[in-house]
This record gives C-alpha cells, structure tokens and sequence, in this order.
C-alpha cells in the first residue's frame, strides 16, 4: 500500500547534486478511492483513499512504478538496475474486523531493501524485503514482474505475477491461533511457518486527458496458498481470495527546487 508522505519521500531527487543540475521538476499528484480487504485473508472490504505521487526532471518520462510497490529510494543503479531502501506504512487488523477475539495486529511500519531491473519500457521484475519495526514485526517480502505498454507519459498499462513471503513471525501474527485465541474463540491452536502465503497478480493503468489531468488505477488479485490458506482464521471468518481495486484523477505541475 502506498502513503502519500511515503511516496513523496520517495519521489524526491537523490541527491542535492542532482537538484541543483536539473532544477525543473514535473510533479504528478494524484487522489482518489480504493476498496482492500480489511486485513490480509479477510472476506470483507473497506474504502480507503488512494494516492498517486510521480516526479520526473524537465521533459523526461515518469519512472514506471506498479501500484503496489513499496515506496524505495534508488540510490544504486546502472543500466536497467537499481537498489535502494524500501518502505511502507502496512495496515493491521483488530478483533473487531475479524468478528472474533483471535489477536491485535497494530498498523505497522515496515523498512528494508528493494532491488529491481527493467528492460527498457517492455518489462521490469522487483524483489522486496522489509522488517516489521512495530505492529507484526516480522520479516516480510515481495517478488513481481511486470509487462508494461506505454506511449510517453500518455497512457501506461502493466500486468504481472505476485509472490508474497513472510517469516514464521509474519505468518503467526496473521494467520496463527495462540492458546489464549483458542480458548477465547474454540478455534484450534495453530502455529503456520515460514513461507509463502500468496499468488497473485496485479494490473496498473493511466491515461492523460491532457497536460495537466489524467486517469490512474488499478486492480490486484491475490489467493492465500499453503499454511496461510490452512489458518482457522482464514477457513472460519475470513477468505482465500483477496481483491483489492481503485481509481482515481491526477495533475501535473511544474516547480523549481532552487
């Protein structure tokens, strides 16, 4: 998921250096309204607002950025290369979202790593992995790959494969019953490794009506596998299946940083 003050952060140059040679800046800010799924393996959904933030240097392209990367800082790069720090703000779950007294999972904020290598405009694959600073405070990651069509900055589409992992620590937050849920609720306990725990894909569209505003969204399937997919809570008052989809209006400015 992405955060508007995440993205921007991200957005921003790498370099004072950078800045100063390249002073005019494209900035493309985006708002609109997403439907998620209350927390990972819930049945049902919430509405929450969606966010859009691009920059790019005088008349270049904006980079290609798929809707559900974390925000990352390219600080190496070479070719079609790059890496950096990755983070994001991921949301939790309460008892009261799940119907049952199963276990808090406070919102949480996660930091670690990205890498990723994109072919031109054709292709791009991304690995992710962060750590949990509070909340689930496990280890959690991403591998995608993205097929990307776009003409310039009028219109970019992409779709691709997901793969979703997490620590024994991850999966137990989400997906585990403790002795204490099992008494409360009369699941049985259950303790899921480490993993994976999804499949997915996902899809990413924007369209410029003009100069100034466009169109952006998008849409990501994912179906909960292996020890995620056992949980009693997923099985009794949750879903396999994961649909998240949103859709939003863009504009582009144009500043000066100095």
């Amino acid at each position: 998921m992405k955060y508007l003050l995440l993205a921007a952060v991200a957005a921003l140059p790498a370099s004072a250096a950078e800045a100063q040679d390249n002073p005019d800046y494209r900035v493309r800010l985006g708002l609109g309204a997403q439907i998620q799924p209350d927390f990972i393996g819930a049945k049902s959904t919430d509405i929450a607002p969606l966010f859009h933030v691009k920059t790019a240097r005088g008349t270049n392209f904006f980079k290609f950025g798929a809707p559900d990367d974390r925000a990352g800082i390219g600080l190496v790069g070479k070719g079609g290369f790059s890496a950096g720090p990755a983070f994001a703000l991921a949301s939790g779950r309460k008892d009261k979202d799940v119907g049952a007294p199963v276990g808090k999972v406070g919102r949480t904020i996660e930091a670690g790593l990205f890498a990723q290598y994109q072919a031109g405009d054709s292709w791009r694959v991304r690995g992710e992995l962060v750590k949990g600073i509070n909340g689930h405070k496990g280890v959690v990651g991403a591998i995608s790959a993205d097929k990307i069509w776009r003409d310039g900055d009028r219109y970019v589409f992409s779709i691709g494969p997901r793969v979703q992992f997490g620590d024994g620590r991850y999966e137990r937050a989400f997906f585990g019953v403790s002795p204490r849920a099992a008494l409360a609720t009369g699941l049985p306990e259950y303790r899921p490794g480490a993993g994976i725990h999804s499949v997915g894909v996902a899809s990413g569209a924007s369209y410029q009506l003009n100069n100034r505003w466009g169109l952006f969204g998008f849409a990501r399937y994912e179906r909960l596998i292996g020890d995620a997919a056992k949980s009693p809570i997923v099985r009794d008052y949750g879903s396999r299946d994961q649909l998240s989809a949103g859709i939003g209006v863009n504009y582009t400015f144009n500043i000066q940083l100095f």
